[in-house]
């Protein structure tokens, strides 16, 4: 698109303000008066129509006022956005709440979740810390019905597997509470590889059991990300945009679908616009048509070689992409500590 004046900017950047403020289609003469522009209506209307054939607004009616477009946002959020730096108050009170749970990983991510639809009001998702090779932690066995038995395995970093087990013949709990508490002394902190490579002397039930830790944790190795969290889902169908309509259900559905969150996430490594580490995707960015009237912002935490994950924010294209794109991008940094400092062993 052709190079814009720093007067068509500032016109650019003051419509989106106003419109991500109020909703409503902006005029020249509203412009005028809220903003106590020095020039007139008239050219700032000029201006507006030349953003308009630029691609860069839009007037849904002859009548109405303009819009921006997708291109508008991106050039916003490109170039003209200025982060609003959260305050020094806010950033001690989430700084502190995570200081609390310091330990517990599966604490994070929901808080994670829970701060960043509050802070943006939109609706968050949050996956939990995924290492690139799961390390096995813990494992215990319960005696459910007959021969059925309940295997949990518990991975570094806190990721959690469970699968129901069909034995030969029923085995009493206790038997299978030594079982467990022998596994877990020998496979402790271990990756597949390492525990296939051991020479165990177990009885029949290790034996089993060792079998199936180490197809769960094969499985563990094949997945995308950790648990996906979500959170303020009702932020997103409060907005006008999205009251009762259409587009709404699109974009929940793929926060309700993990194959599409999935993709989601993929495609924002591969198409996502990046700023200081945060990316952010504007109307799909052309690869997910039930995201064509949203916006997602995101970014990655951790430390790769230990563990990542992801955590972001989906609202309208109309969202105040400043302070959004300032609360992901101090989470991230918050996680990022926080994965440094208790899965680093």
């Amino acid at each position: 698109m052709n190079e814009l004046t720093d007067r068509q900017r500032f016109i650019l950047s003051l419509v989106i303000h106003e419109y991500i403020r109020s909703a409503i289609p902006v005029g020249s003469q509203h412009m005028v008066e809220q903003y106590k522009l020095d020039m007139s209506s008239a050219t700032v209307r000029n201006e507006l129509a030349e953003l308009t054939n630029l691609g860069y607004l839009r007037q849904p009616h002859p009548s109405a006022g303009r819009v921006p477009t997708e291109d508008g946002y991106r050039m916003f959020v490109g170039s003209l956005v200025t982060r609003s730096e959260l305050p020094d108050t806010v950033r001690r009170t989430i700084s502190h709440q995570f200081y609390q749970m310091r330990q517990d990983v599966e604490q994070w991510t929901r808080l994670a979740a829970s701060v960043l639809a509050h802070q943006s009001r939109a609706a968050s998702l949050v996956t939990a810390p995924h290492h690139d090779q799961a390390r096995f932690k813990h494992l215990e066995l319960i005696a459910s019905r007959g021969r059925q038995v309940l295997m949990v395995l518990v991975t570094v970093g806190g990721e959690i597997f469970q699968r129901f087990i069909t034995l030969n013949e029923p085995v009493p709990q206790e038997q299978l509470s030594v079982s467990a508490a022998r596994l877990t002394d020998m496979l402790a902190n271990k990756t597949v590889r390492e525990i296939q490579s051991l020479v165990l002397e177990l009885d029949t039930l290790g034996i089993d059991m060792l079998g199936s830790v180490v197809d769960e944790m094969q499985q563990a190795d094949a997945l995308p990300s950790g648990e996906i969290v979500l959170d303020g889902l009702t932020n997103v169908l409060a907005e006008p945009e999205f009251s009762g309509s259409e587009d709404a259900r699109r974009a929940l559905r793929v926060l309700e679908e993990k194959p599409l969150l999935q993709d989601l996430l993929s495609e924002s490594v591969m198409h996502g616009s990046s700023i200081g580490g945060v990316q952010v995707l504007i109307g799909g960015e052309g690869v997910m048509e039930a995201l064509s009237q949203c916006s997602v912002v995101l970014a990655r935490y951790g430390t790769p070689g230990l563990a990542t994950g992801t955590l972001g924010v989906l609202g309208p294209m109309r969202m105040s992409y400043g302070r959004t794109i300032s609360i992901v991008s101090f989470l991230s940094d918050l996680l990022s500590e926080l994965v440094n400092e208790n899965l680093n062993d």
